[in-house]
């Protein structure tokens, strides 16, 4: 846990970035537990704000103005003190978001192999550019496009493979305190 003499200042925000199913949520709640700042998860938040899940609205609405909304709410949060946000994965895709992410957060990609993930979300019928006939092809494609906006709007690369969230969120808080971001213990 952080002790006082690990007060992280109130300006610092902590934007998580990366494939759907990278553990962006899970990473992220921990983190901000770990360092004593206030979460949020912008496709939760923009959920809260359509009344419905992201999955329907995609459905009802495409995805362009799904898109729209998630720009407004990324430049909501990513001007909140104090912060850890978990982004959605198709959130570096507007130019606008990668430079409001950069340019205002401490941005981590957690950057996961495709085959990986696919172990991970081969069950899950909640995220809805994965409910394909290949789904582990479409998360191929979606590295290959993806993984240079990724790398461009972050800080921090963080290798994900198989290691524990707590060793995930060791490794992040690690790369914050040599990079001054956040104070040393």
């Amino acid at each position: 846990m952080v002790s006082a003499s690990h007060e992280v200042p109130d300006a610092v925000r902590i934007a998580l970035v990366g494939l759907p199913g990278s553990g962006k949520t899970t990473v992220g709640r921990q983190l901000a537990r770990r360092l004593s700042l206030t979460y949020f998860d912008s496709d939760h938040v923009i959920e809260q704000r359509i009344g419905c899940s992201i999955r329907t609205y995609f459905e009802h609405e495409g995805e362009e103005r799904f898109r729209e909304l998630e720009s407004t709410v990324l430049g909501e949060l990513t001007q909140k003190s104090g912060a850890v946000i978990s982004t959605g994965g198709g959130a570096v895709l507007r130019e606008v978001n990668r430079q409001s992410l950069h340019s205002r957060c401490q941005v981590v990609y957690l950057n996961s192999h495709p085959d990986e993930l696919f172990r991970r979300l081969r069950h899950d019928v909640n995220r809805p550019l994965l409910q394909v006939a290949d789904p582990l092809t479409r998360l191929r494609d979606l590295h290959a496009v993806r993984d240079p906006l990724y790398r461009a709007a972050s800080h921090f690369i963080i290798e994900t493979g198989r290691p524990s969230v707590a060793t995930l969120v060791n490794m992040i808080v690690m790369q914050l305190e040599l990079s001054g971001a956040v104070p040393g213990r």
